[in-house]
C-alpha cells in the first residue's frame, strides 16, 4: 500500500467561474469589455482606454471609430464612482477632438457632465468633466445647453474648488459662455464677481489671465461695472498695474479698465479714489506697445461721452496720448490719433492738443502708411473744427501742403478729412489765399468724382468755401469741376443734393459761370429738384434764384420777370419765352441762324465795339496803335467840333485779322443810339429832383423813341411787325439792336425803359405777359399832407397809350393795360 496522502483544503464549488488574467493588444478588445457587467472591468477597461487616448489624436479618432462613445455616455450614469470616474476622464481627454465635440452633441451629454459637477463628486470628476465642458462650450448650440441645463451655478461655484485644475476648466468654460451676452447678465446674477477677483491672487498666471480676460467680457454691461466697483475691483485692479512682477496681466487689467472708463460713475469712483492719477502715471511711463496702443483705443472708446471726456481731461490724459505720437510705432500713432479725434470733442482738451499736437500730427501726414495718414487727419479735422486758433496752428506749422498731398491719398476717410480741414481753414483770409495758391479747386476735381457720398458731400462743402474768391471759380471753371459738380446735384443722397446746392449758389455769384452752369444743365437740374417735395431744400432753391440773377436773359426767357435788383448789362437779349424743357442758346448761337419770320431777338449792347485803328500821319512806316473806346469816331447828338479826335482811319482788314486772330469768335455790334438815349436821359432826367418826375419822364422819352402815344382803338393798326420785318432784313439777322426799334409794342417799350431806368439809377421790374404784353412796376413813396412818410405805392407804368401815366397796382386801369381785354 502507498502512503496516505493528507487531505487538503476544501474545492471551490462548482457553479463559480476560476479568475481569468486576460492581456489584450487591440483597443476592439478593450471597447468591447466596456460592455462588460463587472466593474472591475469597466474600470481596467477605461483606464486602458485613457492611457491609449492620451497618447495623441490619432488614437481618439481610433476610438471614435469603434465606437466608444456611446459605451461612455452610458457609463457616466454608473453606479460604481471608480467606473464613472474614470469614464469621465476618457471623455474629457477625447473632447479635444472636432469629430468627437460633434458626436458628444449628438448624443447630448450636456446633461450628463453637469450631473457631475455635485458637490459629492470626485476631484477628479469634476476636473474632467469641466475639462470636456469648456472643449465644447466653444460652440454656440453647446453654449445654450449648459445655460438652459443649469449649467452656470456648478461652474461658478467650482471657481473656490481647491484643485487648480478644476479652477481652470470652470473658469475657461465660463469665459467661453459669456461671450454671448445672454450669459454674462446670468452670472452677474450669481455673484460671479468675487470668486473671480479672488482668482487674481492665483499663484498660477493662467487662471489670473482667464480671470481677467472673463472680467474684461463681463465689464462691458454696466450693472457689472458698479458691482465691480462696489466689490473693491478697481483697487484690486490698479495693484495689479503697480506690482511690476505682474506685468504678463498688465495688458488684460487695462482691457478690464478701459471698460470702466465707459460709465462715468465708475470713472468718478476713479477720480475720487486717486485711481485715475495712477492709471495715468502708469500709461506715461509705460513702454509696452500693447499697453499703449490698448490704452489709448481704451480711452477713444471712453470718450464719446461728454462727462467722461471732462474728467479725462481732468485726469491729464492729452500728456500721455502726446507722448504716443512719439512713438515711432504705426499702431500706436493710429491709436493716439483716434483718442485724440474722440478727446477734442471737449474745448479745453482741443486747446490743449491743438497747440501740443499738430505740430507733430503734420509731420505724421507724410507717412508711407495709409492707416496712420487717415487716422492723424481725421485728428486734424476734429481740432479745427470750430476752432480759429487750431486752424493758425495748423498754417504755422505748414501744413499747407502736405494737407494738399493727403488729398491724393488712397482711403477716402484721408481724403475726406483732408478736405474738412483746409475748409476749416478757409474761413481766415490769409490761409485761404495760400490753399488757393496750391491749386485748391483743381485739387477738388478728383474728390468730386469720388463714389463715395462722404468723399463728394465734403468736397462740395470745400467748393462752397472756396467759391467766394473769383479767382478760385475762374479756376474751377478751368480745370472742368463745374461738370461733376453738376453732375452732384442728381445725387440721391440728400447730404450731397444739399451741398451741391450749396456749391452752385456760391459759384453762380459771377455772370460767367452762371451761364456756364446753365450751359451744363443747372438750371434745369435746380428746377426739377424744387418741383419735388421730398428732394428740394433751401439751398437749391437759393441756386436756382442765383443762377437766374447771374443769368438775366436766361431768368427772363424762363420765368418771364426781371426785379428791381436784377440790373440790365450790356450783352444782355430776350429771346422770347422759351417753353419748359427747351433749350436755351446763346446770343452767339441765335448768330448762326439763318433769318426767319420768327420773333426777332432785342439786343442790348451800349458798350462800344473795340475796333484797331492807326492815326493818319505822314509817315506811313509809324507802327500800328490802339485807340481807346473813348477816342473812336461816331455820330453823337450834341458833340462839339472841339471834342472830336484826331481823325482816324481803320487799319486794312488784313492787318487787322492779323492783330486779332486769338479773337476770331463773334462779338456783338455796338447800339450806338442805344448809347445816345443813356446819354440823354444820363442829362435831361438824371436831374429831375423826385423818382417819381423820373418815373413819368423816361417813361415819355421810351414813348416818344418807339414811335410815340397810340390810342387804345388804334391798337390794332400800330403796324410795329412790318418795321421789325425791314430792320430784321436790313441787318440780315434775327438780332435786333433795341436802338434800331423805331416802332415799338408793349414788350419793346417796356425793356427799354428797364434799360434806361436801370442805367439812371431808378428801381424798377420788368415782367412778361401774355400776346405780346410787358410792362414795368416801379414803387413810389407817398407823402401824408401832415409830412409822415407813408410805405412805398406799387404802380404800373404806362408807356404805351399815356405815357408817363402811373396805374396803381390792382386796379381796374392796372390790369387793362397788363391784359387784352
Amino acid at each position: 500500500m502507498g502512503k496516505k496522502v493528507k487531505k487538503g483544503s476544501q474545492d471551490p464549488p462548482k457553479d463559480v467561474f476560476d479568475p481569468l488574467l486576460i492581456e489584450s493588444k487591440t483597443p476592439a478588445t478593450v471597447v468591447l469589455m466596456l460592455s462588460s457587467p463587472e466593474n472591475e472591468i469597466l474600470a481596467k477597461a477605461c483606464d486602458a482606454l485613457y492611457k491609449f487616448a492620451s497618447k495623441g489624436d490619432e488614437n481618439k479618432v481610433t476610438l471614435l471609430g469603434l465606437g466608444a462613445l456611446e459605451h461612455l455616455h452610458k457609463l457616466l450614469s454608473h453606479e460604481d464612482p471608480l467606473v464613472r470616474r474614470n469614464a469621465v476622464m476618457i471623455l474629457g481627454i477625447m473632447a479635444s477632438n472636432h469629430d468627437v465635440k460633434k458626436l458628444l452633441r449628438e448624443l447630448d451629454v450636456t446633461n450628463s457632465l453637469i450631473s457631475q459637477l455635485a458637490p459629492e463628486e470626485d476631484v477628479v470628476i469634476h476636473e474632467f468633466a469641466t475639462l470636456c465642458l469648456a472643449y465644447m462650450a466653444v460652440e454656440y448650440t453647446t453654449k445654450v445647453k449648459i445655460f438652459e441645463q443649469g449649467g452656470l451655478e456648478p461652474l461658478i461655484r467650482l471657481l473656490g474648488s481647491p484643485d487648480p485644475d478644476v479652477k481652470k476648466n470652470s473658469l475657461e468654460c465660463i469665459y467661453l459662455l459669456v461671450q454671448d451676452f445672454q450669459n454674462r447678465a446670468a452670472v452677474r446674477e450669481l455673484n460671479v464677481i468675487p470668486p473671480l477677483l479672488g482668482l487674481l491672487e492665483s499663484e498660477y498666471p493662467v487662471i489670473q489671465s482667464l480671470a481677467l480676460q472673463t472680467l474684461e467680457l463681463i465689464s462691458k454691461d454696466r450693472e457689472t461695472r458698479i458691482l465691480l466697483g462696489q466689490n473693491k475691483g478697481l483697487d484690486c485692479l490698479l495693484n495689479i498695474l503697480e506690482n511690476n512682477e505682474l506685468r504678463d496681466l498688465h495688458i488684460e487689467t487695462l482691457a478690464v479698465l478701459g471698460n470702466c472708463l465707459e460709465d462715468v460713475h465708475t470713472l468718478q469712483e476713479i477720480q475720487l479714489t486717486g485711481g485715475l492719477k495712477k492709471l495715468v502715471s502708469f500709461l506715461e511711463v509705460s513702454t509696452v506697445p500693447d499697453i499703449q496702443k490698448n490704452a489709448a483705443r481704451a480711452i477713444t472708446k471712453a470718450a464719446y461721452d461728454s462727462e467722461i471726456r471732462k474728467i479725462l481731461h481732468w485726469g491729464e490724459v492729452e500728456k500721455f496720448l502726446l507722448s504716443l505720437l512719439e512713438t515711432n510705432n504705426d499702431e500706436i500713432e493710429v491709436a493716439a490719433s483716434q483718442a485724440i479725434s474722440a478727446m477734442s470733442e471737449n474745448i479745453d482738451s482741443k486747446c490743449v492738443l491743438g497747440l501740443q499736437g499738430i505740430p507733430r500730427l503734420i509731420q505724421l501726414l507724410s507717412s508711407d502708411n495709409e492707416e496712420v495718414k487717415e487716422a492723424v487727419v481725421t485728428a486734424l479735422a476734429n481740432l479745427t473744427t470750430a476752432s480759429p486758433r487750431n486752424a493758425s496752428v495748423v498754417a504755422e506749422a505748414e501744413g499747407i501742403e502736405p494737407l494738399m498731398n493727403t488729398l491724393k491719398a488712397q482711403r477716402d476717410g484721408a481724403i475726406c478729412n483732408a478736405v474738412a480741414v483746409l475748409t476749416n481753414l478757409s474761413l481766415q483770409e490769409p490761409s485761404r489765399v495760400r490753399i488757393q495758391s496750391y491749386g485748391i479747386m483743381s485739387a477738388l476735381v478728383g474728390p468730386l468724382r469720388s463714389t463715395n457720398s462722404q468723399v463728394q458731400s465734403k468736397a462740395l462743402f470745400a467748393v462752397a468755401a472756396f467759391g467766394c474768391d473769383a479767382e478760385a471759380r475762374a479756376e474751377l471753371r478751368e480745370v472742368g469741376g463745374l461738370g461733376p459738380l453738376v453732375e452732384l446735384l442728381q445725387s440721391k443722397n440728400d447730404e450731397v443734393r444739399r451741398n451741391a446746392s450749396w456749391a452752385v449758389m456760391v459759384c453762380g455769384s459771377d455772370e460767367l459761370t452762371a451761364v456756364e452752369l446753365c450751359r451744363l444743365g443747372a438750371l434745369d437740374i435746380l428746377e426739377e429738384i424744387n418741383l419735388s417735395t421730398k428732394r428740394k431744400n433751401k439751398f437749391s432753391e437759393a441756386a436756382l434764384e442765383k443762377l437766374l440773377d447771374n443769368n438775366l436773359c436766361q431768368k427772363y426767357s424762363q420765368m418771364g420777370y426781371l426785379s428791381s435788383r436784377n440790373i440790365i448789362t450790356n450783352g444782355f437779349y430776350d429771346c422770347g419765352q422759351i417753353k419748359h424743357g427747351g433749350k436755351f442758346l446763346s446770343l452767339e448761337e441765335l448768330s448762326q441762324q439763318e433769318l426767319t419770320d420768327r420773333r426777332a431777338i432785342i439786343f442790348i449792347n451800349a458798350k462800344p465795339q473795340e475796333n484797331v485803328v492807326v492815326e493818319k500821319v505822314q509817315d506811313e512806316s509809324r507802327p500800328v496803335s490802339r485807340v481807346s473806346s473813348k477816342e473812336k469816331i461816331r455820330k453823337g447828338k450834341g458833340k462839339k467840333e472841339e471834342e472830336k479826335p484826331k481823325e482816324v482811319t481803320p487799319v486794312t482788314p488784313p492787318v487787322e485779322e492779323e492783330i486779332n486772330i486769338e479773337n476770331s469768335k463773334w462779338l456783338p455790334p455796338p447800339d450806338f443810339i442805344l448809347m445816345d438815349y443813356i446819354n440823354d436821359v444820363s442829362k435831361t432826367i438824371l436831374p429831375l429832383t423826385t423818382t417819381r418826375e423820373q418815373v413819368v419822364a423816361l417813361a415819355r422819352f421810351v414813348a416818344d423813341k418807339m414811335g410815340g402815344p397810340v390810342e387804345t382803338e388804334k391798337l390794332h393798326n400800330f403796324w410795329w411787325e412790318l418795321d421789325m420785318s425791314k430792320i430784321e432784313f436790313g441787318l440780315k439777322s434775327n438780332i435786333v439792336p433795341i436802338g434800331k426799334i423805331k416802332r415799338g409794342t408793349f414788350y419793346h417799350r417796356a425793356l427799354l425803359f428797364k434799360v434806361l431806368a436801370d442805367r439812371i439809377g431808378i428801381g424798377c421790374s420788368l415782367v412778361r405777359g401774355k400776346y405780346n404784353r410787358a410792362w414795368n412796376e416801379v414803387k413810389l413813396v407817398e407823402h401824408s399832407p401832415e409830412g409822415l412818410l407813408l410805405p412805398p405805392q406799387e404802380y404800373i407804368v404806362d408807356v404805351m397809350f399815356e405815357p408817363g401815366r402811373l396805374l396803381k397796382q390792382g386796379s381796374v386801369k392796372a390790369d387793362q393795360y397788363k391784359y387784352i381785354s
